[in-house]
């Protein structure tokens, strides 16, 4: 079996889960993307092995004791790429709006 071919069959399982199981339960990923698009990009990206462990990671992330967030797929490999030392995200990186900040325009008093 060709690399591509792994890829694709994880792919399509994700796809699976997230059609028959996901679509009918309320929505409990912490992150966006969610944890199921993530591992899908992040397969597409990298590969079964390394997509597949960024997933594993993220999945243990998702809990109740993380506030989650924006988290979008590094754009270079690296199994560090969450610590603020790590050049793996090379992109701007938007940050999720603090709960205890008001809406609107600040500067015109909104």
């Amino acid at each position: 079996m060709s690399k591509g071919h792994h890829r694709n069959w994880m792919v399509r399982l994700i796809r699976w889960y997230q059609k028959h199981i996901s679509a009918h339960t309320a929505p409990r990923c912490r992150y966006y993307p969610s944890c199921s698009n993530y591992a899908i990009q992040a397969i597409e990206r990298f590969g079964c092995l390394k997509g597949g462990l960024l997933a594993l990671l993220r999945l243990l992330r998702c809990n109740q004791w993380n506030r989650g967030g924006i988290d979008d797929v590094p754009q270079l490999y690296s199994l560090f790429y969450r610590c603020s030392w790590s050049k793996a995200h090379e992109e701007p990186r938007l940050t999720p709006l603090d709960v205890d900040e008001p809406i609107g325009d600040k500067e015109n008093g909104l």
